[in-house]
């Protein structure tokens, strides 16, 4: 059953990954856009043979695109879903979504957000171990009511009214090779030491999400990374916590993937942005030079 909401993805060069996130939600969603910023390859192509409405524009910042398309692409349905391009909709949260009786319609009017369940896939493999599964995000919200908070990284959806959640995942297994994600990490890094020397600053940007303990996943997470793992002292936080995810949270269950996800996420990601935080402490010229290229992006 078509529900009264639109899809939203963000792409650039995901020819490998739109089909299936297009095909996931062909059976419920009213209509897809599509916005688009500078793909090479196919996949303009892809998501206008699919029926989507494709837009352009130039990219800054995850935030900054997400929030251009929620503003700039004519959405008029009640609903809004958040999808990626690496991302399907799971046929269970599919049903959910559709069914007349118990999905959309049904909800409450003081809600304003819904969480759903979130899959990720490694080199193939489901990453069910080390704390990643169940994760809860809001991706389905109403149309107008909700904004993406301004963070540099970890960017959450702030809603103002009540969530609630449906059952139901959302699948996330990215196409493409372990180079790519590599590359992206090392990226991500940069933008994450910035947000470690400018903490202070970016804690008063106003509409972020905040930092509770007893709150929604977004909030608590951003809980215990300032108040936790930020409290540790750099020379041994990514060693424990990647021990915490492999050993205690039997990351290991995973297989060989786990292993290579676990290690590198949890343990290689966070001493990089460790090793280049002690490195920016130390030299004002290179602080200066990040702090221009991210700001440049936030702009």
């Amino acid at each position: 059953m078509t529900a009264d909401i639109t899809v939203l993805i963000l792409t650039k060069n995901e020819e490998d990954n739109l089909p299936k996130a297009l095909a996931s939600v062909k059976g419920f969603a009213r209509r897809v856009v599509v916005v688009d910023s500078g793909s090479t390859d196919r996949t303009l192509e892809i998501a206008r043979a699919a029926g989507a409405d494709v837009y352009e524009h130039a990219w800054r910042n995850y935030a900054d695109q997400l929030n251009w398309g929620l503003d700039h692409t004519a959405i008029d349905t009640t609903w809004t879903f958040r999808l990626d391009a690496d991302e399907e909709v799971l046929p269970e949260l599919a049903a959910a979504i559709g069914d007349g009786r118990g999905g959309l319609a049904d909800v409450p009017t003081d809600v304003d957000g819904i969480e759903v369940g979130r899959r990720m896939y490694f080199l193939g493999r489901w990453i069910r171990h080390g704390g990643m599964y169940p994760r809860h995000h809001v991706r389905i919200f109403r149309s107008g009511r909700v904004r993406c908070e301004l963070a540099l990284m970890d960017e959450h959806m702030v809603v103002p009214g009540r969530v609630v959640r449906f059952a139901g995942d959302i699948k996330d297994d990215n196409a493409k090779p372990l180079r790519w994600w590599i590359a992206k990490h090392n990226w991500y890094s940069d933008r994450e030491v910035f947000d470690l020397l400018e903490r202070e600053r970016a804690a008063q940007i106003p509409g972020l999400v905040q930092a509770r303990l007893f709150g929604t996943h977004a909030e608590r997470m951003r809980w215990l990374k300032q108040h936790v793992y930020g409290r540790v002292p750099p020379a041994w936080r990514s060693w424990l916590y990647y021990l915490y995810r492999y050993y205690l949270r039997l990351g290991f269950l995973d297989g060989p993937e786990g292993r290579i996800y676990h290690f590198l996420q949890a343990y290689w990601y966070r001493f990089l942005c460790d090793a280049k935080l002690l490195e920016a402490s130390r030299d004002a010229k290179l602080r200066g030079e990040l702090r221009r290229e991210v700001e440049k992006s936030l702009s």
